[in-house]
């Protein structure tokens, strides 16, 4: 089984509210598909959850009754999303199957502390593609919380040690600062724990689920179980499909 992450970034215009890119999605879709591979999907939020989250502060915690509708909201447009990426699959001839992070998952003070592991574990052994997603749940300490695509890799990982874990965005990798904003930025073909420190903090756009320095301490921890995780671009066509048959690819290889 292979696990991929399709970033907010490359399914959606982060920039711009509710704003899909069916084109990217029914693409990714068909590489999946020409693989032929048993494949478990996480998908971000993108421009569908991280600027309403951010409004309505669901990020930090939920301490007002007006938070629970722009909560509400963000649920019902994060499902949105997961309808037109699920139809796109299915279009490709993917038996995938939405799991709603909400009916499953428990935070605690904004960490993912349970998640129920039999849905995916069931619709696998029937031969079905689970697709799950960042979401708002409940959360013991908050009240609700945001559960990332990143929490739900990491558990997932955990639970079924893929073969191989991939993440895909909108640029080649890790770079050494943002190569949107700097032209200078180096693609870090290799990236460990002692790299971390240099990594940058900062947030590009709207994104209540941390920095790329807080997603790759996500993907180290990971890399402990499968030996590596892949960071690669989904913007170029081809390039998932190549990584999923296990070809070289343009990436960033994050290591334990």
């Amino acid at each position: 089984m292979i696990l991929v992450k399709l970033g907010g970034s490359v399914i959606t215009d982060k920039g711009r509210y509710r704003t899909f890119d069916p084109d990217a999605a029914g693409r990714l879709a068909e590489e999946i598909a020409n693989t032929g591979q048993d494949v478990v999907l996480v998908h971000g939020a993108g421009s569908f959850g991280h600027m309403m989250a951010k409004e309505h502060r669901l990020h930090i915690s939920v301490t007002e009754s007006s938070q629970l509708l722009g909560a509400s909201m963000v649920m019902s447009d994060v499902r949105e999303l997961d309808l037109e990426v699920c139809r796109r699959m299915s279009a490709k001839g993917l038996p995938v199957v939405p799991i709603s992070p909400a009916s499953c998952a428990v935070m605690k003070d904004g960490a993912l502390h349970r998640l129920d592991l039999e849905p995916f574990r069931s619709y696998l052994e029937l031969g079905m593609l689970p697709v799950t997603y960042g979401d708002v749940v409940r959360d013991e300490a908050r009240g609700l919380s945001i559960c990332s695509g990143d929490q739900l890799m990491a558990v997932l990982a955990k639970e079924f040690g893929p073969s191989k874990v991939i993440f895909v965005t909108d640029v080649d990798g890790v770079f050494t600062s943002d190569p949107v904003q700097d032209p200078g930025a180096k693609l870090i073909e290799r990236v460990d724990a002692s790299v971390l420190g240099s990594l940058p903090r900062t947030e590009r756009n709207v994104d209540v689920t941390g920095s790329i320095f807080a997603k790759i301490r996500y993907m180290i921890d990971m890399a402990s179980l499968t030996g590596e995780c892949l960071v690669l671009n989904g913007k170029v066509p081809g390039r998932l499909e190549a990584a999923i048959r296990g070809e070289d690819v343009i990436a960033s290889r994050v290591i334990s």
